[in-house]
């Protein structure tokens, strides 16, 4: 393994999400978030995710790593559309299932990640346009990240071993959730491993993007309004009742 490279999962593997901790930490921390807050972090977000996956293709360049050995390719079009489409499907059931779940149980609203909804996710036409193109960068440059160049790095470092490259660069992506808590941490793991066993399958990073794109997209734009939503009936349910 070069060395640049293992500096770079180093990085990815520690200070990412030491970094994400400690601001999760700090919104948690906070009793309400300002539209401009949303707005700057929205703003920093691109940049830092931009700014990654720059350096990360000029090391790559450096070392003549082609973009299809990154999966920026569609080696087979019929199976990584039709494999796009389903997957796409798939994580949008998923979600909107989750939600809602979660709104016909108030009680599960206390936890980490829907709190973080509340005061990360959009709440006026301004922020949701923002917030597109929060979606769309963290859905090509995480899976550029880790589909792509970490992927790519453990194929390599494990002599073409298929399923430790899967699992590998699933690893790293999940401990960059760390702040999702536990619960986060092993169902990011189990889509990560999704997404790195449909990158192997395909060659491409095609259907891995659009179904990021879909579950952040569909996360962002739903969330809010049910979470809030459960937590009125919920404060409904809970005043005492007129004789």
């Amino acid at each position: 393994m070069h060395s640049d490279f293992a500096v770079i999962l180093l990085f990815l593997a520690t200070v990412v999400p030491l970094l994400g901790r400690r601001r999760i930490r700090k919104l948690l921390a906070t009793p309400e978030t300002t539209k401009t807050d949303r707005l700057v972090l929205y703003a920093s977000t691109v940049a830092s995710q931009w700014i990654a996956a720059g350096v990360i293709f000029w090391r790559t360049s450096s070392h003549s790593i082609s973009l299809r050995n990154l999966g920026i390719a569609i080696p087979n079009a019929l199976l990584t559309g039709a494999v796009a489409v389903i997957l796409a499907a798939l994580i949008f059931a998923n979600q909107f299932l989750s939600l809602k779940r979660l709104a016909a149980r108030p009680s599960e609203i206390k936890g980490i990640l829907p709190q973080l909804a509340l005061k990360l996710f959009p709440q006026d036409g301004v922020e949701r346009v923002a917030f597109l193109g929060v979606v769309v960068t963290v859905a090509v440059c995480e899976e550029f990240i880790y589909r792509g160049f970490a992927q790519r790095v453990f194929e390599d470092w494990s002599g073409g071993y298929a399923l430790a490259a899967i699992f590998g660069s699933a690893a790293i992506f999940a401990v960059a959730h760390l702040y999702q808590g536990r619960r986060g941490l092993i169902s990011t793991f189990v889509v990560g491993s999704l997404f790195s066993g449909v990158r192997a399958w395909t060659g491409s990073l095609l259907a891995s993007v659009l179904a990021h794109f879909v579950a952040d997209l569909t996360a962002g734009m739903l969330a809010p309004s049910r979470i809030r939503a459960a937590l009125a009936e919920a404060s409904d349910a809970a005043k005492p009742r007129k004789l």
